[in-house]
């Protein structure tokens, strides 16, 4: 078999991060590398081509997934032309959705990685990361009224709860306090 050229690594590159971004906060980061590596549809060998470490893709998977949390905060300012309020009014109508519940793998990595990141020792690159994300969240949250820690963990402890409890009456009950508690004092 053939060498791949160097466009094609960097697509399979891509294609194991993304892989792994989704996997990671489906089903957290003990996900085996063979599994990794079969979800992205190459061989188990060449991920070391590509990695130094399972813990150097959990690094770049955990960017990528804070990445695309701040492109979507973009987008909702955009989509409300600048309207903080609005914007910030959508993004918990959306995280405190069904929906987002039931789709951890395209979910918020806050929420998704939380018990990860607290077993992980905190001098790795996914942690520091991970907790800039936070930060960054908690930021977009914040209004003149309302603490954004407090909106996001409000949030966060909703959503890790409905999860938690899906199947039962009790995940909807969640989902609709949380939310009612957030948008009744917006």
């Amino acid at each position: 078999m053939g060498r791949v050229s160097q466009a094609q690594a960097e697509e399979n590159r891509r294609r194991v991060v993304e892989t792994a971004s989704r996997l990671f906060r489906e089903q957290g980061t003990h996900v085996s590398v063979a599994d990794l590596m079969k979800a992205s549809g190459l061989t188990h060998g060449g991920f070391y081509k590509q990695f130094a470490s399972k813990e150097a893709l959990i690094d770049e998977a955990t960017t990528h997934a804070f990445d695309e949390l701040t492109q979507l905060h973009k987008n909702d300012l955009e989509q409300h032309a600048g309207q903080r309020d609005a914007a910030q009014q959508a993004l918990i109508d959306a995280y405190l959705s069904i929906e987002h519940r039931d789709s951890a793998a395209d979910g918020c990595p806050v929420a998704a990685l939380a018990t990860d990141m607290a077993r992980d020792p905190g001098d790795r690159e996914a942690h520091r990361v991970y907790t800039e994300g936070v930060g960054d969240f908690a930021d977009f949250l914040a209004t003149e009224d309302q603490d954004g820690l407090t909106r996001l963990c409000t949030m966060l402890g909703a959503l890790v709860l409905a999860r938690a409890t899906k199947g039962s009456p009790l995940s909807e009950e969640i989902l609709t306090a949380a939310h009612t508690g957030l948008t009744t004092t917006m």
